[in-house]
């Protein structure tokens, strides 16, 4: 059975958690090291990944290429301006002849539908570097940085401000796989995805949505946001204004507990979802949690590919 990474669902919690510790394990033992040395049991010598971009990227894109060499492979790129699937190639036909060529596949687009379809018809791995539903890679990135920070994930209190987008998506998913509680701030009109909040009630989560962001905010022990607008996403100006009493301000992490944590996958903009008080002061993980993004996918790809 080939392992497919489209979902946080598509692992589970047990998978989940080896994944976590395994990244902790070889980021601590790359210490000191060049970025760019090969670990010392080079698990993935010989394999090739294929990662396709139909979205912008910097994190996804370095992070899964270093990953991959850090693990003794090799990657190759490619997106809609330079292959065929910029000119009408089928994601099905795709799909084909890259398991023939390369033993995983990551891509990062924009409907769902393409990066299941894709898994569908490949006989290797597919790994989500992202979709419009879902986000699952960010999220393990998170979940370790959250962990090496103290933080026990099972009833843990999480705070989301803003778009019940794609990463929200993902954290809701995770709070019902890792047993954690996630209030979600959100103004009418841009509620998520109800289907992964009913799914991780029916695990146990606690999962609140409501209209006062303060609500959200009181008691968590992470507090997260994202950006609001998206590349293309039309009517800005109507959602900024909607989006504004959600912003992470001193004063809305003041009601967090204490040694709350404040999480944002990046690129932030500063002054709109988050001021610079918050995302550079003392609570922010942002770095730690950009850098984890490269250690938590070499677990992803190990998981994927059977190493784990």
């Amino acid at each position: 059975m080939t392992r497919h990474f489209l979902n946080l669902s598509d692992a589970g919690a047990d998978a989940m958690a080896g994944m976590i510790a395994d990244a902790i394990d070889r980021k601590a033992s790359r210490a000191g090291q060049p970025k760019g040395a090969i670990d010392s049991d080079a698990p993935l010598a010989g394999h090739t990944l294929a990662m396709i971009f139909e979205k912008n990227s910097t994190r996804t894109r370095v992070s899964f290429d270093m990953a991959i060499r850090q693990l003794g492979g090799t990657s190759l790129i490619l997106d809609g301006g330079t292959s065929q699937l910029g000119r009408g190639e089928t994601v099905a036909d795709t799909a084909r002849v890259l398991s023939r060529m390369c033993d995983a596949i990551m891509i990062r687009t924009d409907d769902h539908a393409k990066i299941e379809e894709m898994a569908h018809y490949a006989t290797v791995p597919v790994i989500n570097g992202l979709t419009d539903l879902s986000h699952p890679c960010q999220i393990m990135a998170d979940l370790l940085t959250v962990i090496e920070h103290g933080l026990a994930l099972p009833g843990s209190q999480w705070a989301w401000l803003g778009d019940g987008n794609n990463v929200l998506h993902s954290i809701v998913e995770a709070a019902g796989l890792m047993k954690f509680d996630v209030r979600i701030g959100v103004p009418q009109g841009y509620d998520p995805d109800p289907s992964f909040a009913e799914q991780a009630k029916g695990q146990g989560a606690n999962i609140v949505l409501t209209r006062d962001p303060l609500e959200a905010a009181r008691g968590a022990d992470v507090v997260v946001t994202d950006t609001w607008v998206s590349m293309g996403q039309a009517h800005a100006e109507e959602k900024l204004a909607a989006m504004m009493p959600y912003q992470v301000t001193e004063a809305l992490m003041a009601l967090a507990k204490p040694d709350a944590k404040f999480l944002h996958c990046l690129p932030a903009h500063r002054g709109e979802e988050v001021v610079d008080a918050v995302i550079d002061g003392p609570q922010s993980l942002i770095w730690d949690e950009a850098e984890n993004r490269l250690h938590a996918q070499k677990s992803v790809l190990l998981w994927a590919l059977g190493r784990l």
